[in-house]
């Protein structure tokens, strides 16, 4: 079926905020002008889709995820010649993660939680496109392994997570009540995170706050972007300068939300985007000559990185169990530091 066009997708969003077309099958039927048979719009679309249901049909009506002609209709409506129906079917779920043998570097674990030091360049969760390979397929190994030992039922539930390529801190329930406790202490803002970053530019203060609702990009669908205070959900990233190089510097990051995509998305905002984020306008040299041996190096260092210069470095948090506050610091990875030490060493630091 053809696909509907960006004003029909924009309807769905006005519809319901949380609408993400990635999730979603669309179908577009257009009525013909022969048509004359009294039909209601459910039994008139089951007709035409392969596998649904008409309870599965009205539920999506019933959710305002048909559009008859761009607007809202029942299930009872009865379709007329020329009516462009546009219908927005929910995908199915990925199927369950299986337990692979895939190496964890893992900084804390009890019988409650996991904490551990993600690598950049690994999913977080088993979606569309990822179903194999991820941190959560590498988990269930994991728990797998040590409940043969133990002879207890353990299953890991994802509290937060990392985009696939910023490294760095999770922390993993290993049980229902733990991760209600943790999920409750993220939702509260108890928990102490901070990231590393390489950004462009050089602020001129050392300290700064970058606010703005953050929604899905209009332009493009698989990008977020900071969107009018009526759309999209509030978002705060407080930064601190620890280093200022050439047209560059490293910098400490705090969230007081939890945003898709927050930090990348608020420093491009700003801009100062994320070194070397191929997404949000990190990897090209945005400030300074882009000319001779500096291009070079910069053309270099982005093939050899290949994702964003981020890092959730700290994390904090009371443990689940026996509220005994633990904090967790985590090494820059060598990539990172590759990066920071060819800037150190090729840029002149700025005074």
């Amino acid at each position: 079926m053809e696909s509907p066009d960006r004003s029909t997708i924009e309807a769905f969003e006005r519809f319901d905020p949380d609408y993400d077309a990635d999730v979603h099958t669309h179908f577009r039927l257009v009525v013909p002008e022969g048509h004359h048979e009294m039909l209601r719009l459910d039994k008139y679309i089951v007709q035409f889709i392969q596998n649904a249901t008409r309870n599965k049909v009205k539920d999506a009506i019933d959710l305002g995820y048909v559009l008859v002609n761009g607007k809202k209709r029942k299930a009872s409506y009865s379709v007329r010649p020329g009516d462009v129906i546009d219908m927005s079917l929910p995908k199915p779920p990925p199927p369950e993660a299986e337990p692979e043998d895939i190496p964890l570097d893992i900084v804390h674990e009890d019988d409650h939680i996991i904490v551990v030091n993600k690598a950049a360049g690994m999913v977080v969760h088993p979606a569309f496109g990822n179903r194999t390979g991820t941190l959560v397929n590498a988990l269930l190994f994991h728990v797998h392994d040590l409940a043969k030992k133990s002879n207890k039922e353990q299953r890991p539930g994802i509290v937060h997570r990392l985009d696939k390529d910023t490294s760095g801190l999770l922390v993993v329930a290993k049980s229902d009540v733990a991760h209600n406790k943790l999920a409750k202490q993220f939702a509260e803002r108890t928990v102490e995170r901070s990231y590393q970053a390489i950004i462009w530019g050089t602020s001129e203060k050392k300290e700064g706050t970058i606010t703005g609702n953050i929604g899905r990009s209009k332009k493009d669908r698989k990008r977020m972007a900071v969107v009018p205070d009526d759309q999209g959900k509030p978002a705060i990233t407080h930064y601190r300068v620890l280093e200022y190089f050439d047209h560059l510097s490293l910098v400490e990051v705090k969230l007081e939300t939890g945003r898709t995509h927050q930090i990348r998305v608020h420093f491009e905002y700003a801009g100062m985007p994320v070194f070397a984020d191929p997404v949000y306008s990190g990897n090209r040299v945005v400030y300074g000559p882009n000319t001779g041996s500096r291009k070079q190096m910069y053309k270099a260092l982005f093939l050899k990185l290949n994702r964003q210069c981020l890092h959730a470095k700290t994390l904090g948090f009371s443990h689940p169990e026996t509220n005994e506050l633990l904090f967790y610091d985590s090494d820059l990875p060598e990539d990172f530091i590759y990066a920071l030490n060819q800037i150190r060493k090729l840029c002149k630091l700025a005074l």
